[in-house]
C-alpha cells in the first residue's frame, strides 16, 4: 500500500510516498521477519534471536527495536536493535539489566523504550541508544515475590499528551486474576518504583492480558488476553478518559485467537493486526469487523508492528 498522509507514530513523514509494512517476532526460530500488511512478500530481517518477544519501528532513524526474554531463570534477557534491513545489529540493553522483557514501546518525541520486565516484576524506559535506564515501577524483588504471576509486568503502551503510561499484570494461566494499571512518567517527589503513590488499577479480573496499544485519536486503549474463553483470546478494548464503574466490563471487539499475544494499530485506515501462540497473523477493522487471517502455522509468533517506510526502505 502507499499513500500520503501526516507523519504519526508507525508512519512516513508527510508529502512521502510510504510502503506499508509489519514486523514480526518469531519466537520458535529466533528470528525478525517483514511482510507486507496481507502478508505476502516476507522477508527474515534477522535471525539467532534469544526468544524475542516486542517489537517496535523508528522510522525517522531507521531502525528496529526489539527485546530478547533469554532464559527466565538466567536473568539474561537484552534489548538490540538494527537497520530497518536487519544490517547494523547491535545490543543496547545487555543481558543482566533487564531480567525478562517482553512488550516493547517507542516515544519518539522524549526518545525513550518503554518495556515492561515480567520475571524483573518492573516497568523500565531507557534512551533510544540504552543509556539512563531507569525503573518506573517496580511490584516485587527476590525470588519468593517472583514465584506470585499476579506480579509479573507484561504489555506496555505510553500517553505523550497527558504523560502517563499503562502496563498489564498477566497473572497466572487461567485465573482470571489479570490487571491493567497506570501511572504518571514522572515519579511522583520523594517517591520510588515500589512505593509510588500515583498507581490506578484501571482494570482487575481480567483473563490475561497481554499487549496494550493506545488510540491517541479516540483515546481508547486496545489490548490482548489470553486464557479461557469467553472473555479470554481475544481483543478487547476501553476508553482511558473515564475510570470504569464497578462491575463495569471492556468492550470485547475480536475473539476466536489462540493464545492472543501481539497488537499493532494503524489508526488512519482503520484496522489493526493481532498475532497469537500458535503462529497466526490477523487483520480486523478496530471494531473487530472483517477479521482476516493473513498467514498460519508460522511457528510461535509474538510482538507484531505496523509501519510505514519510505519507498526507498521497503
Amino acid at each position: 500500500m502507499t499513500g500520503l498522509r501526516p507523519a504519526k507514530p508507525g508512519h512516513a513523514p508527510a508529502g512521502k510516498p510510504a510502503v506499508a509494512r509489519l514486523f514480526v517476532l518469531d519466537l520458535s526460530d529466533g528470528l525478525v521477519v517483514s511482510m507486507t500488511p496481507d502478508g505476502t512478500d516476507k522477508k527474515v530481517l534477522v535471525t539467532n534471536c534469544r526468544f524475542p518477544d516486542g517489537v517496535v519501528v523508528d522510522i525517522d532513524a531507521g531502525h528496529i527495536y526489539w527485546t530478547n526474554m533469554g532464559v527466565p531463570n538466567l536473568n539474561d534477557g537484552s534489548i538490540e536493535r538494527a537497520d530497518i534491513d536487519g544490517r547494523n545489529r547491535q545490543t543496547i540493553i545487555p543481558q543482566g539489566v533487564t531480567f525478562t522483557p517482553k512488550q516493547l514501546h517507542l516515544e519518539k518525541a522524549s526518545g525513550k523504550l518503554y518495556w515492561s520486565d515480567r520475571e524483573g516484576m518492573r516497568v523500565m524506559r531507557a534512551n533510544l541508544d540504552g543509556s539512563d535506564i531507569e525503573t518506573l515501577v517496580e511490584t516485587g524483588s527476590g525470588d519468593a515475590d517472583r514465584r506470585d504471576l499476579t506480579k509479573w509486568c507484561v504489555g506496555i503502551t505510553v500517553d505523550p499528551v497527558h504523560r502517563q503510561f499503562y502496563w498489564s499484570q498477566k497473572g497466572p494461566d487461567n485465573a482470571g486474576l489479570g490487571r491493567i494499571f497506570r501511572a504518571g512518567l514522572d515519579l511522583p517527589q520523594g517517591e520510588t518504583a515500589a512505593n509510588r503513590s500515583d498507581v490506578e488499577l484501571l482494570f482487575d479480573g481480567l483473563p490475561e492480558p497481554i499487549d496494550l496499544e493506545l488510540d491517541l485519536e479516540t483515546r481508547v486503549l486496545y489490548w490482548t488476553d489470553r486464557g479461557d474463553p469467553p472473555r479470554g483470546n481475544t481483543v478487547s478494548r476501553a476508553p482511558i478518559d473515564a475510570l470504569p464503574q464497578p462491575g463495569q466490563l471492556p468492550e470485547i471487539v475480536l475473539t476466536h485467537l489462540m493464545e492472543g499475544i501481539g497488537i499493532s494499530l494503524d489508526v488512519p485506515n482503520d484496522r489493526m493486526f493481532m498475532t497469537d501462540f500458535a503462529g497466526s497473523i490477523y487483520s480486523a477493522r478496530l471494531d473487530g469487523s472483517e477479521k482476516r487471517m493473513l498467514l498460519q502455522a508460522q511457528g510461535n509468533l509474538t510482538g507484531i508492528a505496523y509501519a510505514e517506510l519510505p519507498a526507498m526502505e521497503s
